[in-house]
């Protein structure tokens, strides 16, 4: 079964990171691309925290909800870090809990240890920069470069400022009468920037389900596989928070989208797909 299909979206993957190996700020963007192969249920990212060359990671861990492993650096030009990793996801896989893992890394060091995860029925989504050696590369059943997911992650900026999320519907919908008129109108230009970053997000989710999923060519992708990936992406996306009852509602409130109710074998039932317009 390849990765992306239906199954795939619903595994259960921990997600080790290598912090001497990373950019710092790919984080997020990391954390939202597993989501496109499964759940993310571990995440954790190894280092010598007390060195001063990793010590600005805090804020992208506690938003992201990453835990911190502490590796100290027993010796000089040795990495611990490479090995409490590989400890910790042959422990995981023993644990029976996951379903597969993503290694964020370019060192090749971890080469042998992604060939024996698939050696027992793990999926293995490698992700490192450009320089990561081929052998890491290959022994993944997927690779994916860190800098396409940098690119993909600051060309969308998604919902940055959760006050100013939360607040755009509310926003949005004051001044009815006029009353105002320049705040009414400050207040409505945010609620737009708001309303097409929200857009931005959606057009981008049924662009990742159409390309991981293998759609038929129409263009249509299951809502409710849409609203998952969504709150996998962003947690906090609420359709309250914009004045409407469901995501339906949302996204048929938008040129962008068509939405077709398609029947399933209970004639009494109908079941959403979404399609963007502009794909």
């Amino acid at each position: 079964m390849p990765i992306g299909s239906d199954n795939d979206l619903n595994k259960r993957l921990a997600v080790l990171i290598d912090a001497d190996n990373v950019p710092r700020g790919t984080i997020k963007g990391i954390i939202e691309e597993t989501a496109l192969y499964g759940t993310p249920t571990i995440k954790r990212i190894y280092g010598d925290w007390t060195s001063p060359n990793i010590s600005g990671w805090k804020s992208s861990l506690l938003e992201n909800a990453v835990t911190p492993i502490q590796q100290y650096s027993y010796t000089t030009g040795k990495n611990s870090t490479d090995s409490a990793m590989i400890i910790d996801a042959m422990d995981i896989l023993y644990s029976g809990k996951v379903d597969g893992f993503v290694l964020v890394s370019s060192d090749s060091d971890f080469t042998r240890l992604a060939i024996r995860l698939r050696e027992a029925g793990m999926m293995v989504i490698g992700m490192g920069e450009k320089k990561t050696p081929n052998p890491f590369i290959v022994a993944c059943d997927k690779f994916i470069y860190i800098e396409v997911i940098r690119q993909h992650s600051a060309e969308s900026s998604i919902l940055g400022d959760s006050d100013e999320y939360n607040g755009a519907h509310q926003d949005g919908a004051q001044n009815p009468s006029g009353e105002k008129k320049k705040q009414g109108k400050q207040k409505g230009d945010k609620s737009e920037k708001i309303l097409r970053k929200v857009e931005k997000l959606i057009a981008e989710s049924v662009s990742d389900l159409s390309s991981v999923s293998g759609d038929d060519g129409d263009g249509y992708v299951f809502m409710g596989e849409l609203g998952n990936l969504i709150l996998k992406k962003q947690p906090d996306f609420d359709c309250r928070n914009f004045g409407y009852k469901s995501l339906s509602a949302l996204i048929k409130s938008m040129d962008r989208f068509e939405v077709d109710f398609r029947h399933t074998a209970d004639p009494n039932i109908k079941h959403p797909y979404v399609r963007d317009k502009k794909a």
